[in-house]
């Protein structure tokens, strides 16, 4: 099963914002549903039913308090004039959210898993596929703009299952702020 540790955005004014974003931009690039937005804290990619039992139960050690991030601007990765990623920054619980990270890489590392690169707290709104030019007058509108915050209270461990309309993301386990 391919598998990733995430903080799922849910509240539902951050998601009404991005959703009105998502229809402005007028690009050649795949939304990401609303229903799938998420941090991701640590992609762990294809792992055995056992291995998932192995990982929930590190991930049940893990203790943190609740947070709030705020959602502020839009952005590309690598850059807006190549861009392959649309994404919103946090203003605020992005240090937090990245402290998160770290302790799901320290609870998973005894079982071999590592992060290929530190995490950047971004919340990915558009993947794209094929070469579509600089979309730095499409975005640069929205550098500033804010979406909202949203308190976090839970990560989840999920399995994801990719399909010709889209990922099918479900959950195999969660862990609640203490």
């Amino acid at each position: 099963m391919r598998t990733f540790v995430a903080v799922e955005i849910t509240d539902g004014t951050v998601l009404d914002s991005i959703k009105k974003v998502q229809s402005e931009i007028k690009i050649p690039a795949k939304p990401v549903e609303i229903h799938n937005m998420h941090f991701t804290l640590m992609f762990l990619g294809e792992i055995t039913e056992e291995m998932a039992k192995k990982v929930q139960a590190q991930l049940d050690t893990i203790q943190f308090s609740s947070f709030d991030i705020g959602f502020i601007g839009v952005s590309a990765f690598p850059k807006p004039k190549f861009p392959r990623v649309i994404w919103i920054g946090l203003d605020q619980g992005g240090e937090k959210l990245v402290e998160l990270a770290k302790l799901v890489e320290e609870k998973l590392a005894p079982l071999g898993f590592r992060s290929d690169k530190p995490l950047k707290p971004h919340a990915t709104i558009f993947r794209i596929k094929n070469k579509t030019g600089d979309i730095t007058d499409q975005i640069s509108k929205y550098s500033s703009t804010k979406f909202g915050t949203q308190k976090v209270s839970s990560i989840k461990f999920k399995q994801s299952v990719l399909t010709p309309s889209g990922p099918i993301y479900s959950d195999i386990g969660v862990i609640n702020a203490k």
